[in-house]
Formats: C-alpha cells, structure tokens, sequence
C-alpha cells in the first residue's frame, strides 16, 4: 500500500474532531505520523477503544489502550455560550477549528450545536468562563465526521488564502482575527480594554 493510501485510509476512521488531544494540530497531521513516523495509535480519545481497533486494523499493529496522557474517552459532547456573560471577545471563535461559533466583536456568540464537533479548543481562551461542555443526546457517526473534515479544510482553505500561514493552532486563531485599530491594537489600550471587560463580567456575575 503507497504511503498516501494509507494516510487517506488512517485519517477516513479518525472523529475528524480536530481537538489536538493527539498532539497533533489536527486529525490529517496524526493520520501523517501514524502513516510515516510509526506514531502510535492509541492517541485518540474522541475515537475509543472502536478507534484503535479500527487503526491496529489498518496499520497491522496490536490494539493498545488508550494513551491516558492524551486524555480520556468520553460520550459526545457540545460547547455552550452562557450568552449573559458573553463579552464578545471573539477568542472562541477564533479558536473553533470548525466555525461552529457564531458573533461579532462586542456582540453575544453562540455555537452551532449540529456543527460543533466537542473539541473544547473553546475554553481556555475564554476570558469569562462563559463556555462549558455539555452532553448531547446523538452518536458521533461517520457522517458527521465527513462534515466536521470539511468544515475544517474550507476554514484552512479560508486561513491560507488570508493568512498564508500553516495549519496550526497559532493559525487558527488568525484565521477569524477580528480588525482592529491602530489604537486597539496597542500593548497599553489592549491591556486595559481587556481588564475593562474582565471587570464588567465580574460584576455582572456578583450581582
């Protein structure tokens, strides 16, 4: 089997996630360093234990446990915006690998919960702890899968002609970086923008 081949039949049983649980920027990336460095494949949590079976299938390796550095398997699940305290910062929807996040800058987001893969790639950048991960009544099927792939490649399609950057979390974030001013922009005005907004939420929060 050519190496390509293989990449394409690796990366067609991964969830198509995009969470970056494997350390990898995304699921082709691993399906690359299963396929040519001999990865291991046991560095999926959203794929389980029918995922690695899957992998030691393909690649004629023995199944493995799940590697619990990478995290654990867990049912599907789907980020929710607390749209009360959403300050429209915009991290979350630069940080969504699938554009499963909707908003502007300054105005409430919310996320596309048929769209949304779980990745929780959402959560750390929010300054405001307004997002959570909540379960969701549906399997991860195949067909979902195929979409979140192309959700992702149109976004790096989208990055690339933007940005001219690589595919990586960095990029990401580029790729739906909101236009600012010169001013915005400045280390002083954007420091104290940011603890303007911090303490809004805050308060808001108390009360």
């Amino acid at each position: 089997m050519h190496t390509s081949e293989l990449i394409q039949r690796i990366d067609a049983v991964l969830p198509q996630t995009q969470c970056t649980r494997c350390g990898y920027d995304a699921c082709l990336p691993y399906a690359q360093a299963i396929a040519i460095d001999n990865e291991a494949i046991n560095r999926c949590p959203p794929g389980g234990s029918a995922g690695i079976a899957l992998l030691a299938q393909i690649t004629h390796q023995a199944i493995q446990e799940l590697d619990p550095e990478c995290g654990t398997h867990s049912p599907p699940t789907v980020a929710v915006i607390d749209e009360e305290h959403c300050i429209g910062c915009t991290l979350c929807i630069q940080a969504c690998p699938v554009d499963a996040i909707v908003g502007a800058n300054k105005l409430m987001h919310t996320v596309l919960a048929d769209r949304c893969t779980g990745c929780d790639l959402c959560l750390a950048p929010c300054p405001v702890d307004c997002i959570e991960m909540q379960p969701i009544d549906r399997e991860w099927t195949d067909e979902l899968a195929q979409a979140a792939r192309q959700h992702f490649q149109l976004r790096e399609q989208r990055l690339a002609l933007k940005h001219d950057e690589s595919a990586s979390v960095a990029a990401r974030v580029l790729a739906n970086k909101p236009k600012v001013s010169t001013q915005a922009d400045s280390s002083t005005h954007r420091k104290a923008t940011i603890a303007d907004v911090l303490a809004k939420a805050r308060a808001r929060r108390q009360s």
